[in-house]
């Protein structure tokens, strides 16, 4: 199992019952997504535990080659050329590891969500997608696929269901609108559940996108009866 990361972990006034991890993006830190968690309007009893971990800092190619925290080095403008792999599948391994400890917590798989924003979006789909144990849900924010060439193959059968929230900005100038649009066509195609929304906002998140979220956690993270 890869070692663990450093996170941000914000616990609800009750015994958690179920946790969604979430993945910043190139260059912040596990700080970053941290002030969402009250707006997001979950009910306390709900349980849900938040799991925001710090990326490694790494040189990043974009950046001249300067350390920053980032999931995988981004070599190109062009975020459909030259992945990286090695990168990307470490962020993958870091990733499973911090799903391992809310299992062995007592947490299962099935009420944990995977959730993330631009690079740290695009790992919590690549690991999702390919989870063997069924999750909860993922969410991806302003994000693209990554080595989608290899999807089919490495495609998990536990997670051909799990409901995809997807949203992206229409003025986005670091990850193209047309990239977000792109990974949801590509998803449906392949039989994935998406539901899709666009804000006006550039690569960021919006009002109405946190209250968005907020509604697709409490609808995946509520036990039957609910």
């Amino acid at each position: 199992m890869s070692a663990l990361l450093p996170c941000v972990e914000v616990d609800p006034p009750v015994r958690p019952r179920c946790a969604v991890i979430w993945l910043h993006g190139l260059g912040a830190d596990g700080h970053d997504f941290e002030p969402i968690v009250p707006e997001l309007g979950l009910p306390a009893e709900l349980g849900v535990r938040f799991v925001f971990p710090h990326a490694p800092i790494i040189p990043v190619t974009l950046n001249m080659g300067m350390p920053m925290r980032a999931w995988y080095d981004i070599r190109q403008v062009d975020l459909r050329r030259e992945h990286d792999a090695e990168g990307i599948l470490r962020a993958a391994g870091q990733v499973r590891a911090l799903i391992a400890r809310e299992t062995e917590s007592g947490i299962p798989a099935s009420r944990i969500v995977l959730a993330g924003f631009s690079q740290g979006g695009a790992i919590a789909l690549f690991t999702g997608l390919r989870h063997p144990e069924t999750l909860a849900g993922i969410v991806a924010l302003s994000t693209y696929l990554v080595l989608e060439e290899s999807l089919d193959a490495e495609a998990a059968p536990a997670n051909r269901a799990t409901p995809i929230f997807q949203a992206h900005g229409t003025a986005d100038p670091m990850v193209a609108f047309e990239r977000g649009a792109a990974c949801r066509d590509a998803l449906r195609a392949r039989g994935y559940t998406v539901e899709w929304h666009d804000y006006p906002m550039p690569h960021a998140v919006h009002p109405r996108e946190i209250a968005d979220i907020g509604d697709f956690l409490r609808r995946r993270l509520a036990t039957p009866g609910e």
